[in-house]
């Protein structure tokens, strides 16, 4: 068997690239980057109903959004091609005939189907799961080619696997009760058998397997949600596997150098859509400004924004300003759209909680406020300061309709931050609208 590491992800084209698809995908990704390896894409079209080529495209799209790249594919070939089951069904015939030859096979119609010999102990040291043993009188005997022609799951993943010279198999925990039936091909065939790693089933807060009910279930719907490929990526990857130490948030690079399976864990894990929203906000602070835009821009613009009023450098400053609120790009639109636009406040905000007393004592600050010289944050911290301490005012009473008026929003970055982003006729502006002045 080769010396080097080859590793493959081999979905069904019958569908998005779920949350499970994903997290097998990164998990075979990280392993074949950590040890230089090769990553194989191969599409297991076999359900002719079902498969289609628009879900063959999707499924690497998505795994292109996570910056999964691969080594060899359907889309980019390979000394070990096809890479679609379709495409091999010659091979698998010639080794389902080689068995009926043998007399480890026999016909049925046009079935071809493993006899499983009793009295024999199929073993296996999982890297994850460790020693596993079954007697093979357990099983029954295996179907290899059905009578439409086409290869069962057990047999195709067989005959694949070592035509393509893998050495681990990395793949869901539901997988290890095929694994001794598949043992059974490969000593039929007489071939080594390659490392088997499975891994934790993912479940929801639950503890229920992960399906529609717990949200999303395709790394699309995430995107839409405004999630961010580094975001997920961090996410899955700890879906069952630890660093070592009590680190959360990495980098690509750091998780491939980290990562090994040995410190896969077995116990089920939990998508915990809290964590994921704490990991993808600490990734969304540390993008490159124009870069964050790039990513916002979209959702200003579905909620109908002037963001063609705004110059990019603007744009990209205000994200700034947000200083790392939002936990996805979604939310960090919402938050900034005061500074595209003030028809949001006024949409949201209507001053009826300000009374005519209070109404007073702030058009009295404000005509003063607005007359400052310097505007800058720290002038306008200072002169509010004193003149609330001259007046025996709470500073709180000037600024939190200050914000309202200016934001329409209880929280926001500092509110001098904001004025000053903003520029003195902005905020006299929408101080006006309000009657504050």
């Amino acid at each position: 068997m080769n010396e080097q590491v080859r590793v493959r992800f081999a979905p069904s084209p019958t569908g998005a690239l779920h949350i499970g698809g994903g997290h097998t995908a990164l998990f075979n990704w990280l392993w074949a980057r950590h040890n230089k390896g090769r990553l194989i894409l191969r599409i297991e079209d076999t359900d002719r109903l079902r498969s289609t080529k628009e879900y063959e495209d999707t499924i690497m799209a998505g795994m292109k959004w996570l910056g999964l790249d691969w080594d060899e594919g359907p889309d980019i070939g390979g000394e070990y091609g096809p890479y679609r089951q379709s495409e091999r069904l010659e091979l698998y015939h010639k080794y389902a005939q080689q068995l009926v030859d043998e007399g480890k096979a026999y016909m049925e119609g046009p079935a071809i189907i493993y006899r499983v010999p009793h009295g024999k102990k199929l073993v296996f040291d999982d890297v994850v799961y460790g020693h596993i043993e079954v007697m093979s009188e357990t099983l029954k005997d295996i179907v290899l080619i059905k009578s439409d022609g086409m290869p069962t799951y057990n047999y195709a993943v067989v005959v694949d696997d070592h035509c393509m010279d893998i050495t681990y198999v990395i793949r869901g925990e539901d997988h290890i009760s095929n694994t001794p039936k598949q043992i059974l091909v490969y000593d039929a065939l007489g071939w080594e058998v390659p490392k088997f790693a499975h891994l934790p089933m993912i479940l929801g807060k639950d503890k229920k397997k992960l399906s529609k009910r717990h949200g999303a279930t395709s790394v699309y719907e995430y995107r839409d949600q405004g999630f961010i490929p580094e975001g997920i990526f961090n996410f899955l990857a700890i879906l069952g596997w630890s660093a070592g130490d009590e680190k959360e948030v990495f980098s690509r690079e750091e998780a491939v150098e980290l990562f090994d399976l040995s410190r896969v864990t077995k116990k089920a894990a939990v998508f915990d859509t809290d964590k994921l929203h704490y990991i993808n906000q600490e990734h969304l602070k540390t993008m490159e400004p124009y870069e964050r835009l790039d990513l916002v821009e979209p959702f200003w613009r579905e909620t109908g924004l002037p963001v063609d009023d705004h110059s990019r450098e603007y744009l990209a400053a205000a994200l700034t300003l947000l200083g790392g609120r939002g936990r996805t790009t979604r939310e960090a639109a919402h938050y900034s759209d005061y500074l595209i636009t003030f028809d949001v406040v006024k949409e949201r905000y209507d001053a009826s909680d300000v009374d005519e007393d209070n109404r007073k004592i702030l058009n009295l600050f404000f005509a003063e406020f607005l007359g400052l010289e310097n505007w800058s944050i720290e002038e306008m911290e200072d002169f509010t300061r004193n003149w609330a301490k001259e007046r025996e005012l709470k500073v709180k009473n000037l600024l939190m309709p200050m914000r309202w008026a200016i934001t329409g929003v209880k929280v926001s970055p500092g509110i001098f931050e904001v004025a000053d982003f903003l520029g003195k006729d902005e905020v006299k502006r929408r101080l006006e609208f309000y009657n504050f002045i």
